[in-house]
């Protein structure tokens, strides 16, 4: 006998198995006991009928609650109804413990009790179906960047300074160093990285201190940051486009069931692995205003604006050349008019907003000195990011993937909360 996966079943037809999980629910009708049974790979029905188990045992089976943890010895068959799938013919249920009433019934629970009963709720199977979608989304970025010569190289989560200003910052006390913050991004780090790997990438949690109580806001989240040495701007967009496509493609080949299960249109995601369109920020402005839009051309584009400028889109957009009042001190100027930057964000489809933000970054040192010498920042803490245009500076640039925004747009969820295992808002920090 064998110890297996429910994911294997089908390898295992008419052969003897144990199977160790939970039970995701329970029913009886006479002499037979329905289970359904969950081991995180996948879930089965398990029949058990009383004359095969003998009435000692299935009495013993009977006692199970929703969330027990068992173990079931029995005989894997085809489903007597369902095409395709598979159900265990069980010969002996082993109790571990028999689960409390378990809290989240099939009822109807607002957020705040799910929320307040994440470390349960992820059992559920929207929730199973999530996390195997974030696992996925994370794996492909990482094959992606992998297979085209980029590196992992870990920024710190400590910093002594801000990447885009201290306002949105997470601060503490640094033992006797004075203030250290949490990080907002990895970014300028991975800046030094290039001079040493050439194409460098980061993947962690990055905070943002900001008071948004918006369903596309965390104040802790996981960020893709990455940085290419001699890539200009149209080619950063190319690398992210292509990025984005394979990610697409991984989750509709690798995810399936779990898309099913979100409802998720699938046919949707195949639309958008597609090229990608490309508008500057005053083309877009003047698309929105021709809607509707109060939007000037000095303004960021707001959650309402992401909305309509892909209406009618298959496919992201991006929008690129910004304005400089409303881009960071390190993009670089757009040699044709030094009024805009060479950054680019990234807007999803379907209403899901922007999943990236990139640009080539100033490479020139004097340009970069006087422009943090603009906005009054503190050269001596940025000493070693200046010294990156000192000594063998190139054309570079850069994006930043959230990946929980990016997860969102891939399983169709409307809150970006779900896509986090213990989700950090502004309201909530338990459990």
């Amino acid at each position: 006998m064998q110890d297996i996966f429910v994911k294997d079943i089908a390898q295992y037809l008419g052969q003897e198995v144990r199977l160790k999980g939970w039970v995701r629910n329970i029913r009886s009708s006479g002499k037979l006991l329905f289970i359904i049974f969950r081991d995180g790979s996948a879930e089965i029905q398990a029949v058990a009928f009383k004359p095969e188990m003998g009435e000692q045992a299935f009495e013993e089976a009977k006692r199970l609650t929703l969330e027990s943890s068992v173990i079931l010895t029995g005989v894997p068959q085809k489903h007597q109804k369902k095409t395709g799938e598979y159900e265990l013919s069980v010969s002996s249920v082993q109790v571990l413990q028999i689960a409390e009433n378990y809290p989240i019934s099939k009822k109807e629970h607002g957020p705040d009790f799910l929320l307040s009963h994440r470390h349960l709720w992820l059992r559920s199977t929207k929730q199973w179906a999530l996390l195997r979608i974030r696992h996925t989304v994370y794996y492909a970025i990482c094959e992606y960047l992998n297979d085209h010569g980029f590196f992992r190289f870990d920024s710190p989560i400590l910093t002594p300074n801000a990447c885009e200003g201290t306002t949105t910052l997470f601060e503490l006390e640094y033992f006797d160093e004075g203030k250290a913050y949490l990080s907002q991004s990895g970014q300028l780090y991975l800046e030094t990285g290039i001079m040493s790997l050439g194409r460098v990438y980061d993947f962690g949690p990055v905070f943002r201190a900001e008071r948004s109580k918006t369903r596309k806001h965390l104040t802790e989240f996981w960020m893709m940051d990455a940085e290419a040495a001699y890539v200009e701007h149209t080619e950063n967009m190319d690398i992210q486009e292509n990025l984005i496509r394979h990610v697409i493609r991984t989750v509709l080949a690798k995810c399936d069931k779990e898309l099913d299960i979100l409802e998720r249109d699938k046919s949707a995601l195949q639309a958008a692995d597609a090229p990608f369109k490309r508008m500057t920020h005053y083309e877009a402005v003047e698309h929105l205003r021709s809607k509707g839009s109060e939007i000037g051309h000095n303004d960021d584009l707001g959650a309402a604006d992401e909305t309509l400028i892909t209406e009618g889109s298959q496919v992201p957009i991006f929008i690129e050349k910004w304005p400089k009042q409303i881009k960071a001190f390190y993009m670089k100027r757009d040699p044709d008019d030094d009024n805009l930057v060479l950054g680019s964000d990234l807007i999803a489809p379907e209403g899901f907003g922007e999943i990236i933000g990139g640009s080539q970054r100033e490479d020139d040192y004097d340009q970069l000195l006087s422009r943090m010498q603009a906005e009054n920042m503190d050269l001596e803490a940025y000493q070693w990011f200046l010294d990156l245009r000192k000594y063998g500076s190139v054309p570079h640039s850069g994006f930043g993937i959230g990946l929980e925004r990016l997860i969102t747009w891939m399983s169709g969820v409307h809150h970006i909360r779900e896509t986090i295992p213990f989700p950090r808002m502004i309201y909530r920090i338990y459990p």
